[in-house]
């Protein structure tokens, strides 16, 4: 999967941030699923670790 915008962290927090993603923190980190995307996000400085597209 490739994403066609050069800005891929305003792409991710789009997607993070609508109504329907499930968040839940497992320790040090927060998990976000949406549809078929999988986003790690560092629960402290809230740097995005990885993004993938779930199988």
């Amino acid at each position: 999967m490739r994403l066609s915008t050069a800005d891929v962290v305003g792409w991710c927090r789009g997607r993070i941030q609508t109504s329907n993603a499930s968040i839940t923190r497992k320790g040090k980190n927060w998990y976000i699923t949406l549809d078929n995307c999988e986003f790690t996000i560092n629960a402290h400085s809230y740097t995005i670790i990885t993004a993938h597209k779930r199988t």
